[in-house]
This record gives C-alpha cells, sequence and structure tokens, in this order.
C-alpha cells in the first residue's frame, strides 16, 4: 500500500506530500501520523502540499482533522505550500482549517513552529499567579 513518508526533524514531523491525495491515503496518513506523534513526542507538525494541485472537500477535512488530532495530542500542526487555486477552492467552498497554521514554504513552516515552541516553552517558565 501507498504511504506517506514521515520525516522526524528534532522535535518536528515533516509530511511532504508529493503525490495526489486520494482519500484512503489521506486515512492512512492519519494514522501513521498519530502514532508518529506518540512514538517521538514531536511538538509540531509541518505538512508541505506545494505538489497537490487540487484539495477536496474530503482532503480539506482530513487535514483539519489531523490537525486536531495533532493538537490533543500537544502538537502544533503548519500547512505550507499551498498553491493559489488550493486557497481559492477552500475558501469557495467554505473549509475552515481550524487549527492549522499556515505559512509559504517550508522555511517559514518551521520558522512559525519554532516560534510557537519558544512562546510555549516561556509561557510554562513564566511564574504562576
Amino acid at each position: 500500500m501507498e504511504r506517506i513518508p514521515i520525516l522526524r526533524m528534532g522535535e518536528f514531523l515533516l509530511v511532504t506530500i508529493q503525490v495526489d491525495m486520494h482519500d484512503r491515503l489521506a486515512t492512512v496518513l492519519s494514522d501513521d501520523l498519530a502514532t508518529r506523534i506518540f512514538a517521538t513526542r514531536a511538538r509540531g507538525v509541518l505538512i508541505d502540499i506545494s505538489a497537490l494541485d487540487m484539495v477536496d472537500s474530503f482532503i480539506a477535512r482530513m487535514l483539519g482533522s489531523i490537525a486536531q488530532m495533532a493538537r490533543v495530542m500537544d502538537a502544533e500542526t503548519a500547512l505550507v505550500g499551498m498553491q493559489p487555486s488550493v486557497a481559492m477552492t477552500l475558501v469557495e467552498m467554505g473549509v475552515e482549517l481550524k487549527g492549522v497554521r499556515t505559512a509559504l514554504n517550508v522555511e517559514k513552516g518551521m520558522a512559525l513552529l519554532r516560534a510557537r515552541m519558544d512562546q510555549v516553552r516561556a509561557d510554562d517558565d513564566a511564574p504562576s499567579q
């Protein structure tokens, strides 16, 4: 069965989708990510969709579900590389990707996740009142 590779980069997981997503592959990715977040205790997930020309409503919902699942497991999600046509389609469909931070590219997405982790650490270190 076809799988999307999930790479570990320090405290983050990197997912680069280089194939057309179909419903079964999105479901397998969601399951694989949950397993990897748990196994690695990842604090962030970066999903690069720059190779996707099209995202249907099911795939959009799965991306949102992946972000919610990651958040429940104490990991932030950043979605990067969204092509303008994909963004317009999501807006036209009224899809809201709640809990999903977005960035233009992988470099900016990693910076976004690092900044979020710095904020979380600062909040953890702040004296409680």
